[in-house]
């Protein structure tokens, strides 16, 4: 069962460093699949999903058809339509806010400078699947996509034993707006994207979490095109005071217990009465968890409660953590949330549990995992849009920067560079003589 740790313990060190293992053999497999799809294109593809999914599929059975969609639509309840648009309302509202635009600002004498803001052409989105369905996943990876101004959405998933796609995923993708549905998964579906097949155009980005073979299948890809983020086993850390319900604690931790084995469930707290009365709450209701064996072996190997100093050590260690979810259940949170410095979301007071940010507060649910909220930023608008340069410049301004763009450059012993100038400054001079 989880284990009760004082800050200063050194297995707390062990569980900050969340070192990875076994990705070289992984690895080595990847990259035979990717080679493989890239090489054989729509045959290959179809050999994998026969391997992997157990399903074997001819190349024109890959895309799903329209028909297929309709007859997911009578397959869904209300209830799940309306739970699924009221998400879609909030994540879009949500993406619509980080929009920005492009801007040109002049400057002295003539210097122009600014900024394009463009949406990529085509992206690709890896939605989890096979014996599961990822509604949410498709909502929170699609939408800000949508409202970046993408045209083109290509989503791959895992189909079940029947070749099939889970009802709710079609639904939630047609809500999406996704452009183009592919039944396959794995690290084929990311050669698929990456690459391009007979049957599937490549993409310019491919975002989306999946197990270890689609994040090192991402990872290898990177530079032929682009992608999110390398997504690794689901996290969330609870700080947590005397004023926290030990069952609520217990239950976000269980949420994410629940997704792997390899998941991570913390809480640091530095009052020992909650800490213990949070570990017989786990312990109570592992019983009648439906994936009990999942979320025990998770809390046993990379689970544990910590006891701080104070609640600001806690906050300390949490940005060493820099864990994919923080919550902060103690008495004033918004208190506390300038000190945080990395972390994917942060959840705020007893009423914002984790849950809350992977279906209907707005953001996106797709957040650094392992330590890179370090460097990475949630899946968002920006993820779908890039940037391009502008630059004018006039007579005037040109003849005053002139001198020191042939300093740098003769510096750099990059001549050309300097006599690009030297030549227009030549130029300059015979048309001011003539004048």
């Amino acid at each position: 069962m989880i284990r009760i740790l004082n800050a200063g313990d050194p297995a707390l060190e062990q569980l900050l460093a969340r070192h990875p293992a076994g990705r070289e053999e992984a690895a080595a497999r990847v990259r035979e699949i990717l080679a493989g799809v890239r090489d054989g294109g729509d045959q290959a593809l179809c050999r994998y999903t026969a391997r992997f999914d157990g399903i074997n599929l001819a190349p024109e059975e890959l895309k799903v058809k329209p028909e297929e969609i309709s007859e997911a639509k009578k397959q869904v309840k209300g209830e799940f339509l309306a739970a699924l648009a009221a998400a879609a309302e909030n994540i879009t509202a949500y993406h619509r806010r980080q929009l920005t635009n492009s801007w040109i600002e002049p400057g002295a004498r003539g210097l122009l400078v600014g900024q394009l803001v463009r949406p990529l052409a085509r992206v690709g989105v890896y939605v989890p699947g096979g014996t599961a369905a990822y509604p949410s996943s498709v909502l929170m990876n699609v939408l800000p996509a949508r409202v970046a101004g993408v045209k083109e959405i290509a989503m791959v998933t895992p189909p079940d034993r029947e070749g099939k796609i889970n009802p709710h995923t079609l639904v939630a993708a047609d809500l999406a707006g996704v452009t183009e549905i592919y039944k396959v998964g794995g690290a084929q579906a990311i050669a698929a994207l990456a690459y391009g097949t007979q049957t599937i155009r490549p993409v310019d980005k491919i975002v989306g979490p999946g197990n270890l073979y689609v994040t090192l299948a991402k990872q290898q890809v990177f530079g032929l095109v682009d992608i999110d983020m390398l997504a690794g086993p689901s996290e969330v850390l609870v700080i947590a005071d005397d004023s926290a319900d030990p069952r609520h604690v217990a239950a976000d931790m269980l949420s994410q217990a629940e997704h792997d084995p390899l998941a991570r469930a913390l809480l640091l707290t530095p009052d020992g009465r909650l800490a213990q009365a949070v570990k017989e709450e786990l312990e109570r209701q592992l019983n009648d968890l439906p994936r009990r064996e999942i979320a025990a072996g998770s809390l046993a190997s990379h689970g544990a409660i910590i006891l701080t100093r104070d609640i600001a050590q806690a906050v300390d260690l949490a940005n060493r953590f820099a864990p994919e979810h923080l919550e902060l259940v103690v008495r004033e949170p918004f208190s506390w949330l300038g000190r945080i410095a990395t972390a994917g979301a942060v959840f705020l007071g007893p009423h914002a549990p984790e849950p809350l940010g992977d279906y209907l507060a707005g953001p996106s649910h797709v957040l650094p995992t392992g330590g890179t909220a370090r460097f990475y930023s949630p899946l968002g608008v920006d993820t779908f849009l890039k940037r391009i340069s502008v630059i004018s410049c006039s007579r005037e301004a040109f003849l005053e920067m002139a001198p020191h763009i042939i300093q740098l450059a003769r510096v750099e012993g990059l001549d050309a560079h300097a006599r690009a100038v030297e030549i227009r400054l030549d130029t300059s001079c015979r048309e001011s003589e003539k004048s």
